[in-house]
């Protein structure tokens, strides 16, 4: 199974600890973690900052499973999740991919911490995932919220620390064993 993981900067695995842009060691990446419990080749295309793309980026072309996650940095930007939903829809259109072969995930909510400075932006995130779930459903895409994983965050409320990369993944692998391949 070849799946490629397009995401933000936490599938790059960031490490907010650092400067610079610096990541995770492998053991401490989600991506990386999900290669090494299934044996599966999995290409990691996260992208410090990246917001949802208005077209449609190269992906490989042996993709047999597209995990999406994004934006979180759509919200940091000032788009409301109503705004950021119609971006991730157009976007999920463009993807050359049967639906069953796609997982969005929403990502998990935002936090108080440097880069959330109010109460707002984490009320978005939660409404971001809804919207997501509505989305996956009307377009028959498999969803999951990563919400429901219990996350932990770094002191600026978004990204994962070690300890939610492993939880991301163990939540992700959840996911995964429920759906038909």
């Amino acid at each position: 199974m070849n799946v490629t993981c397009f995401g933000d900067s936490n599938t790059y695995g960031y490490d907010p600890r650092s400067f610079l842009g610096g990541r995770y060691d492998p053991d401490h990446r989600w991506v990386d973690i999900l290669a090494a419990e299934t044996g599966w080749t999995v290409y990691n295309m996260g992208q410090n900052g990246r917001e949802i793309p208005t077209s449609l980026p190269a992906l490989p072309s042996d993709t047999d499973l597209l995990i999406l996650m994004l934006g979180t940095n759509d919200l940091l930007q000032g788009l409301s999740p109503e705004m950021a939903a119609a971006k991730l829809e157009r976007f999920l259109h463009k993807i050359p991919l049967s639906p069953k072969q796609i997982l969005l995930i929403a990502p998990p909510p935002l936090a108080l911490g440097e880069w959330v400075p109010n109460q707002q932006l984490i009320d978005h995130s939660h409404t971001f995932a809804q919207h997501c779930a509505a989305l996956a459903q009307r377009l028959g895409i498999p969803f999951a919220n990563a919400g429901d994983w219990n996350i932990p965050l770094s002191y600026d409320g978004v990204h994962f620390t070690q300890e939610g990369h492993r939880a991301f993944a163990a939540g992700l692998l959840n996911v995964l064993s429920t759906l038909p391949f």
